[in-house]
């Protein structure tokens, strides 16, 4: 397993629609734990193979230690009508947080490692990180779903911590 770079905000591939994965080999195993580790190392809950530069429909999340679920083409398949705020950040904009709202509950497909169809019902945070880590893979940075004002503000603190 290696802990591979993550490329920071504003990469313009962190904007970009990732591809579908096709292949359901041991290269796809290697990458999902290399993202596991590279999670850890950043820190962070969720990582997706956009987020090291590899424009894949893969997400690895680890909401807590050692419950690891790894997904393969996830797709929202359904989504409530409430909804709920949390705050949300990015391994690949560390240091910045903001709130964002999202539906309070989502259903999703996806593949798992083997290929295999798989769908989840989430709720909490699951569903949270579920849907910011669907939009990564759709080229929507979570910064996109804050108002204009929420989001130059949160630029801005940002690039001073990267000065700092």
């Amino acid at each position: 397993m290696t802990i591979r770079p993550i490329i920071g905000f504003p990469d313009p591939r962190l904007r970009m629609a990732a591809e579908p994965v096709t292949r359901f080999d041991a290269a796809l195993r290697v990458l999902a734990a290399d993202l596991l580790e590279t999670m850890r190392a950043a820190p962070g809950i969720g990582i997706t193979a956009p987020h090291v530069g590899l424009l894949q429909r893969l997400v690895v999340l680890e909401l807590s230690p050692g419950e690891v679920r790894t997904y393969a083409n996830p797709a929202i398949a359904w989504a409530s009508p409430d909804m709920t705020r949390h705050n949300e950040g990015s391994v690949s904009m560390a240091g910045v947080a903001d709130e964002v709202e999202r539906h309070a509950r989502v259903h999703v497909s996806y593949r798992d490692l083997d290929g295999a169809e798989r769908f989840e019902e989430a709720d909490g945070l699951l569903s949270v990180c579920h849907q910011h880590e669907i939009d990564q893979l759709n080229g929507i940075f979570w910064l996109d779903r804050l108002s204009r004002l929420k989001r130059d503000r949160l630029i801005a603190r940002y690039n001073k911590l990267r000065r700092a």
